[in-house]
């Protein structure tokens, strides 16, 4: 019955949070993927556990014994020299039963021309912002680990400057018989500690998650299904610029039906992935994925692009793991995102 008693908190907790999605929410770089490899799954990955560190930054609960003192580092390159990464280090710890790890995450913005009203270019500045994570995750029994994760959050744009409070909330039940796992996150639950200068505290982007993953029984396959924003039904954006113009016939417009926006809304929920894994120690991993809403707000009409589609792959070489991602934002650029990861372990032996 523990199983149905975390889940019931997490859901009573998820009404207490507020949500806000694109640009209505203060540091958006927590939604950022921490590393090639859940790049490559569509940009979230909450249902697998494995050794994997890197995984804990946006569910706690998959932390375990398998990642103890493991070592990861990932960076990603964006379009107009934006950086981002993630450095993490996991350790078990025997005498409380309990994984823990600790991690930086930063964005690198690059350098702005500073000017006046009349467009004066009086010098530069940088922005830049940082997440430091701190969490523990703990099996409750056989089947079912909980989690958590606290964030400290600080943000610079020129002379800008905010601080922040964040914690992740998970758990996740594993069925190692039948290789399925269902898992329930609230990320990013928490408020500003200091302001930008208007004095106006913004929400965080919090995101109630659930997922389900399945290993194949007879192929090296596993696909995972993330359900996001349990917490907010309506993601469907309505453009107040959006006009007629591209109609070269002068037809009426045809208003898409309700079922037709159902549909889309529905679907803008869900992360589709799968990876392949393939040799004995799954020394080589294929991956794509499919984020219906990446595709929906950054696709643009009457172009073809692959927004919302990634993929990526993974290689172990001696102690080392290397990966890499990609993820397709826009016609504009993607993102290439580059790990390695090792444990400390092996070189002890």
């Amino acid at each position: 019955m523990r199983i149905f008693y975390t889940l019931f908190s997490l859901l009573l907790l998820s009404h207490i949070a507020t949500a806000q999605l694109g640009s209505l929410h203060t540091y958006s770089f927590l939604q950022l993927s921490p590393s090639a490899r859940v790049t490559g799954l569509g940009g979230n990955l909450i249902t697998v556990v494995d050794d994997d560190a890197a995984l804990a930054y946006h569910n706690p609960s998959l932390l375990n014994a398998a990642m103890h003192q493991q070592l990861s580092f990932n960076h990603a390159f964006l379009s107009n020299g934006i950086q981002h990464g993630y450095a993490s280090f996991a350790h078990h710890a025997d005498a409380w039963k309990t994984t823990l790890h600790g991690g930086v995450h930063y964005v690198r913005y690059g350098e702005f021309a500073a000017t006046d009203e009349f467009g004066t270019v009086n010098g530069s500045f940088k922005a830049s912002e940082y997440a430091i994570t701190l969490g523990a995750g703990r099996r409750v029994d056989e089947r079912l680990s909980v989690g958590v994760n606290a964030k400290l959050i600080t943000s610079q744009m020129e002379s800008y400057r905010s601080l922040g409070l964040a914690a992740d909330l998970a758990a996740v039940y594993a069925d190692t018989a039948r290789k399925l796992v269902f898992t329930l996150v609230m990320r990013n639950v928490g408020t500003q500690l200091s302001t930008y200068r208007s004095g106006n505290r913004e929400d965080l982007p919090y995101d109630f998650q659930a997922g389900v993953s399945k290993r194949l029984k007879h192929i090296p396959f596993r696909f995972s299904v993330i359900y996001h924003h349990l917490n907010r039904w309506n993601l469907l954006y309505d453009n107040p610029y959006e006009t007629e113009d591209n109609n070269i016939f002068d037809e009426e417009p045809v208003e898409p039906g309700k079922a037709s926006l159902f549909v889309d809304n529905l679907f803008r929920h869900f992360i589709f992935n799968g990876e392949l894994l393939i040799g004995q120690r799954e020394s080589l991993r294929l991956r794509f994925g499919y984020n219906h809403f990446m595709r929906q707000e950054l696709s643009v009409n009457n172009y073809r692009s692959l927004s919302g589609f990634t993929f990526g792959a993974g290689i172990r070489i001696s102690r080392f793991r290397l990966d890499y991602g990609r993820n397709n934002y826009h016609l504009a650029g993607g993102m290439n995102h580059l790990s390695i990861s090792t444990n400390l372990r092996e070189f002890k032996r």
